[in-house]
């Protein structure tokens, strides 16, 4: 059975990197915009990370422009916005399309793994998260709307 760790994909500099770099870690899978009304929520996943990284935590971060145009910039400014006002020390990556003709193989099995409300696999809006266990099963899907704070008691409950 197919898990995250046969995925290889571009960091925010194009190269190349294997999912099996996450291989017995706890995994959140977040696509992430800079002008978003939910950006805040940068700041409760920065701090998660920094709370669980060393019990084996990690968060995996795809920008996606493909919400009312919320991550306009290059990967460098996204970088640097993250940077700057989050102080985001969590791995964020090439920017992605999570839904459609050209979404990221990734999120195509992401989104067969855990469907959103209804059944539907579409991603809704910028911060749907994912979390996948040490094994690299996707283990549940969180909406938009759910906190890093609203999710920590799973993460702990795994770690």
């Amino acid at each position: 059975m197919k898990t995250i760790y046969d995925f290889t994909v571009k960091d925010a500099d194009l190269n190349d990197f294997s999912l099996e770099e996450y291989k017995n870690k706890i995994l959140l899978v977040v696509n992430v915009a800079s002008y978003c009304g939910l950006t805040f929520q940068y700041k409760g996943l920065e701090k998660l990370y920094k709370k669980y990284k060393a019990q084996g935590f990690e968060i995996a971060g795809f920008p996606c422009n493909q919400f009312a145009l919320q991550e306009p910039g290059t990967n460098e400014q996204i970088k640097n916005f993250c940077d700057t006002n989050y102080g985001i020390t969590f791995k964020i990556f090439n920017k992605i399309k999570v839904n459609g003709g050209h979404e990221d193989p990734l999120y195509k099995f992401l989104k067969k793994q855990q469907a959103g409300i209804g059944g539907t696999p579409q991603i809704k809006w910028n911060f749907t998260k994912f979390l996948v266990n040490r094994n690299g099963t996707v283990l549940k899907r969180f909406g938009p709307q759910v906190t890093p704070e609203e999710i920590e008691e799973e993460i702990v409950k795994i770690l």
